[in-house]
């Protein structure tokens, strides 16, 4: 199958610093491809060899099957970009710069327009449309830079922290309208801080850390393999969480107890499956009645969390 986008030892060096040591990965088309790490991780520098703001020290790319170097004006010409570094248009209306923006690419005047009215709807700009991108609060400009991106068909979008700045209804917005477009087969290149939105939007992620890939996969994929680590929440039907934690102590031995509400109770442990029923049975043996146990995947937060401690 042949890849949107195909990396291959990739290795960019500023002076004698290596920002990314020997990357490698592929992106397929119409998916949504989440590139995780730290800060200093190497993200946005793998961002800027793949979008062709800098050259690579070494190693091949290729997107849409042609090389970075070679072809480098025609796959900008099929690209979409959106990078931390905030970029607005000081002295233009939000409904001006979009237009502008439609022009650049040389969309036509009527479409140009619908679009420009559709994206002020969808990323809820009506109320400020009117008014310059300086006069604008950080966030209100970071929903125009991104939107502003969907003013042209690209076929690849890169996304490098695009929700930075916005508020959760507004970050569930953009999430919606990029999922939207991946479903008319747009191949999105992700990066976030925000370990749910990549969950959310995600079909592969990687993780990157100190410029080398630490691990690949689906999110369902990263958790198993990482995810050693599971929750067990019980909830007592008539006891106080105190009363009965001179039973659970000693089975959870040096695990992380937790009573996130009066009458409920979660342990973070390696066995769980194990340790649960050890507690039920013991419950039952002192007569303390429960309403309801589970035990609960974890997040790909913690098991971001994992990956990256076993780097340090």
């Amino acid at each position: 199958m042949e890849l949107c986008v195909h990396v291959s030892d990739l290795r960019k060096n500023y002076g004698q610093v290596r920002a990314v040591d020997g990357v490698s990965f592929g992106v397929e088309y119409g998916k949504v491809f989440g590139f995780l790490g730290p800060n200093g991780a190497g993200k946005t520098t793998t961002i800027k060899v793949l979008t062709t703001l800098v050259h690579p020290s070494s190693g091949t790319v290729r997107i849409f099957g042609k090389d970075i170097v070679k072809h480098q004006r025609e796959i900008k010409k099929r690209i979409g970009v959106v990078l931390q570094e905030p970029s607005f248009e000081a002295n233009l209306t939000v409904e001006r710069a979009l237009e502008l923006y439609g022009l650049m690419w040389s969309v036509p005047g009527e479409k140009r327009r619908d679009r420009a009215r559709e994206l002020i709807e969808k990323f809820d700009l009506e109320s400020f449309k009117s008014m310059k991108n300086d006069e604008l609060s950080i966030g209100q400009r970071r929903r125009v830079q991104v939107a502003r991106e969907f003013m042209h068909d690209s076929e690849l979008l890169f996304l490098d922290e695009p929700t930075m700045g916005l508020d959760p209804a507004a970050r569930r917005t953009l999430l919606d309208y990029v999922n939207k477009h991946v479903q008319g087969g747009l191949t999105v290149f992700f990066t976030t801080h925000i370990m749910e939105e990549a969950e959310y939007l995600c079909d592969e992620i990687a993780i990157i850390n100190k410029g080398r890939m630490i691990a690949t996969d689906t999110p369902a994929g990263l958790k198993q393999k990482y995810g050693g680590v599971k929750a067990i929440e019980i909830k007592l039907k008539d006891s106080t969480t105190q009363s009965v934690m001179h039973i659970i102590r000693p089975i959870a031995g040096g695990s992380v107890i937790e009573t996130p509400a009066e009458g409920t109770i979660r342990i973070s442990s390696t066995e769980a499956q194990e340790m649960l029923v050890k507690i039920i049975v013991s419950l039952s043996k002192n007569s303390v009645h429960i309403e309801s146990v589970s035990v609960n995947p974890p997040t790909l937060e913690e098991v971001f969390l994992s990956v990256i401690g076993k780097q340090a």
